[in-house]
């Protein structure tokens, strides 16, 4: 089994943990299972912060760098089947990274934690983050 966090669990997770449940908390630092980050993910973060809807500590190089490297993260880099196979995806969702996220757990067989509802919608495996 591996999992996937969705940008805003990744956020809640370095920056407020306490949003995330016991479980949630648990699966993450669970050293036998591999936690996968998304390059869309820091991708979406930093368009955030450029456009000033989001702020990270030591700005988004230094925050990305050090989430890796302290929480033992597994980079998850964007590949051509991942973003071809966006187009299988009903259009339920708007959001180009989540569904960018829904497509790479499709493909790499993960499980997506995320809260999103719209995400949940789709045919993929998820975990709620806050329960």
């Amino acid at each position: 089994m591996k999992y996937l966090l969705d940008t805003h669990v990744w956020l809640w997770w370095v920056l407020d943990p306490q949003l995330l449940s016991e479980r949630a908390r648990a699966v993450i630092t669970n050293p036998q299972i591999p936690v996968f980050l998304s390059s869309a993910s820091t991708w979406e973060a930093t368009i955030k912060c450029g456009t000033g809807r989001l702020r990270l500590p030591g700005g988004p190089q230094q925050f990305i760098r050090e989430s890796y490297q302290e929480d033992g993260f597994l980079p998850l880099p964007i590949l051509f089947e991942h973003t071809s196979s966006v187009f299988d995806l009903p259009a339920l969702h708007r959001d180009p990274f989540d569904r960018l996220l829904i497509s790479q757990a499709l493909c790499e067989n993960a499980l997506l934690i995320t809260s999103d509802p719209l995400v949940k919608q789709y045919p993929v495996r998820t975990i709620d983050p806050q329960t």
